[in-house]
């Protein structure tokens, strides 16, 4: 007999409607086929079934240790930063801004520089003889001490300080007049070209949390000991040149 399509779908309706029958009338047989199936073709179906609690493991706490760093300072301050007025003086001249004359001149010179009485990283002190802008590269080098000065100090565990920058940009007139009670202060200074700036080495700015207890300030001596361990890296990178000032009690910093 020659198997046609009709014939073909009458065949298949009829083994459904059997095997309907044949569910309904026995149930057990169904069930019986579900619980007897192999392990792995039940991991297979239910790959997004969530396990039962008590087959899951407690998962074990993460330790996460903080190893403070040390403090190792620099061997010697001379020796670290030893660079002089002469140096300093060729890359101010070579990165800085036409000698400003007196503040009526830099007024109107502040297209040129930045502003930088302002900053989260540093603390300017109350200035009388310099005026609180630099040049964008300076400014850059400044905040990027400042913010540095802040990532040792907390790697090492120490309470978060500000360095203090005691002198910014000078005029000639202010140096004409810081020259009469200042013997260091030269007449052609670095500080006339917005790329010079002074880091005191011996007072910081303890930062206060305004929701907690207050912060004890940390010895002077310890954070010279990390402020120097920042400025070498500088140094080291290419970004400045550094001479220690012992009279002064600053670091006298040039961009380059």
């Amino acid at each position: 007999m020659k198997l046609t399509k009709k014939r073909y779908l009458i065949g298949f309706t009829v083994v459904v409607v059997v095997l309907s029958v044949v569910r309904a009338e026995f149930p057990q047989l169904a069930e019986a086929r579900t619980s007897t199936s192999s392990p792995a073709s039940i991991s297979s179906s239910s790959a997004g079934a969530i396990a039962p609690a008590d087959s899951l493991a407690e998962p074990k706490p993460i330790s996460y240790q903080t190893k403070k760093h040390k403090i190792f300072s620099v061997p010697s301050f001379k020796a670290c930063f030893p660079d002089t007025q002469s140096v300093q003086l060729a890359a101010a001249m070579k990165w800085g801004v036409k000698r400003v004359k007196n503040r009526e001149d830099a007024e109107k010179r502040k297209s040129e520089l930045v502003y930088v009485g302002a900053n989260p990283y540093y603390h300017i002190d109350k200035l009388y003889s310099s005026i609180p802008y630099l040049v964008p590269r300076a400014a850059v080098l400044l905040q990027d001490v400042g913010q540095a000065f802040f990532d040792s100090l907390y790697v090492k565990g120490i309470a978060l300080h500000r360095p203090i920058v005691t002198s910014v940009l000078r005029t000639e007139a202010d140096v004409t007049k810081l020259r009469r009670h200042n013997g260091n202060a030269t007449e052609n200074s670095c500080h006339l070209y917005g790329t010079t700036f002074d880091i005191c080495y011996n007072r910081y700015e303890t930062v206060q949390d305004p929701d907690g207890p207050e912060r004890r300030a940390v010895r002077n001596d310890s954070l010279k000991y990390v402020l120097c361990e920042v400025l070498r890296d500088m140094r080291e990178q290419g970004r400045c040149y550094i001479k220690y000032e012992v009279k002064q009690g600053c670091f006298h910093m040039t961009v380059r």
